[in-house]
Order: structure tokens, then sequence, then C-alpha cells
């Protein structure tokens, strides 16, 4: 089931649908990085090459595997 929030990228509304785990890692990043949810969304949507909703799933699931391998 997806979630939709609203949040500010870079100054402008918009609204992003992630899954209800997504959204948690998320925010355990921004708070792990002392960062806003807006600011770490904006971080990624300056990177990003396609859809926000993927590129966040990417950027999780990359963080995640990151940890993992103690890099």
């Amino acid at each position: 089931m997806l979630r939709k929030h609203s949040i500010i990228i870079s100054g402008h509304a918009s609204s992003v649908s992630l899954e209800p785990e997504f959204w948690d890692e998320l925010r355990l990043i921004a708070d792990r990085l002392g960062l806003s949810i807006n600011q770490l969304v904006s971080q990624i949507d300056s990177d990003r090459t396609g859809n926000l909703s993927s590129s966040i799933r990417v950027y999780v699931f990359n963080d995640m595997r990151s940890r993992i391998a103690g890099v």
C-alpha cells in the first residue's frame, strides 16, 4: 500500500507516493544525516534522471546496501 506525503522540493510543493517501509527508512536516513525529509528529498531530486519515487527507493536501497557492506 502506498502512502502519499506532501513535501517541499527546492521551495516547490509536491507530493510523493511510497510504501510505508520506504518512508520509515528515508526518515531514519534523514535523521542520521541531520537533514529534514524535505532537504534529503531535494538532494535526491537534484541527482535523479527518472521518476522521483523510484529515485527515492533506489537511494534508500543503496544506503541500506552500503551499511550492510560496512562501507
